[in-house]
């Protein structure tokens, strides 16, 4: 299982600009084989940060995503909205257990 965990910025007044982009992004990335969990959420205390947390079944459901339309629809979309700095970081993990 990969999980990749980490943020992006966009200034906050672009945020519901960027919400169309996102929510398509999103709802793409949950509907491909192998996406176990797809998620951005808005920082409580920074307007403009966006945290990320994706969940993957393995690297080729991975690979697979990076190859989809809707990501290349939201990379296109980063210069309009403002999209520079992102901090994302991949990691492996096993299975996971209740806490």
């Amino acid at each position: 299982m990969l999980l990749i965990i980490g943020t992006i910025r966009l200034p906050a007044g672009k945020l519901e600009e960027a919400r169309p982009v996102m929510e398509r992004m999103i709802s793409g990335s949950r509907a491909e084989d192998g996406c176990l969990e797809y998620s951005y959420a808005r920082d409580v205390l920074d307007a403009g940060l966006i945290r990320v947390t994706e969940v993957w079944r393995d690297r080729a459901a991975l690979d697979a995503h990076f190859r989809s339309p809707h990501i290349a629809e939201w990379r296109a979309s980063w210069p309009a909205l403002g999209i520079g700095e992102r901090n994302l970081v991949l990691y492996e993990a096993g299975e996971p257990m209740p806490t």
